[in-house]
């Protein structure tokens, strides 16, 4: 049964599943995200979606991406309370990442030019993260294999492998850094390597050879990993996709 809801004075129709976000996105009614992906589940860390919900006449702020629809709810994405939250919050985004493009165009886009926080250190690549943890995520829930998570509390929060293993269960598929909405993490691959550099280092991961053309189509351990998880034998992937065509 659908769910009657207001976003900005507009009624808007919405399935019980749905979120603020999803409804307010499909209605192409911009809310500003950094952590948001449909590929993941929602995580609510940046706080970048907030916006204003009144529901049986009590307003409070929540977080777009999380907050469930429901019959009756009127949303506000643009009140002045919510721009002065979201302004503060991009600061000590700002603060964090003042090298960050990504951080540095929402800032512009909300009227914010500096930061009345410390500012960190703008040439260092950990002050790219944001502690968003999509990376996170889609390691865990899209690729299957956790290797990489976020690690201590406060101040000291960070992404890092387990136990700061150099590689670990990594696979080097590079879904991380795809995802990665600040470029904390990049990928590059350079002849028979792949290179993934992270906030805590760089790991060079081996590149399989096509057996026909030579080309080096895939890191040896996604190789492994897909062979391991389709029950097929390793022998069907020594051919790169444009050979196998052929």
């Amino acid at each position: 049964m659908a769910i009657k809801l207001t976003i900005n004075g507009r009624e808007f129709q919405a399935e019980p599943c749905d979120t603020v976000l999803t409804v307010a996105k499909a209605a192409g009614i911009y809310i500003p995200t950094l952590c948001h992906s449909e590929a993941v589940t929602d995580y609510g860390a940046c706080r970048m979606c907030l916006v204003e919900v009144e529901r049986r006449g009590r307003k409070r702020l929540v977080t777009a991406c999380l907050y469930p629809v429901e019959e009756g709810l009127k949303v506000t994405t643009d009140s002045e309370k919510v721009l002065r939250v979201r302004r503060t919050v991009i600061e000590l985004l700002l603060a964090r990442c003042p090298g960050s493009a990504a951080v540095k165009q929402m800032a512009a886009a909300l009227g914010v030019t500096e930061s009345r926080f410390s500012i960190a250190d703008e040439n260092s690549k950990s002050d790219a993260c944001v502690l968003c943890g999509l990376c996170t995520r889609v390691c865990a829930e899209v690729v299957g294999t956790s290797a990489i998570s976020l690690v201590n509390r406060g101040t000291e929060r960070e992404v890092a492998l387990p136990f700061y293993n150099e590689a670990g269960d990594c696979i080097a598929c590079g879904s991380c850094a795809y995802i990665c909405p600040t470029g904390a993490i990049s990928l590059v691959d350079s002849g028979n390597k792949r290179i993934i550099s992270w906030p805590q280092g760089t790991v060079d991961f081996a590149m399989k050879a096509c057996l026909n053309c030579g080309t080096h189509y895939a890191p040896v351990r996604q190789v492994e990993f897909m062979a391991r998880k389709s029950g097929l034998s390793p022998s069907e992937f020594d051919y790169c996709p444009d050979c196998r065509k052929l």
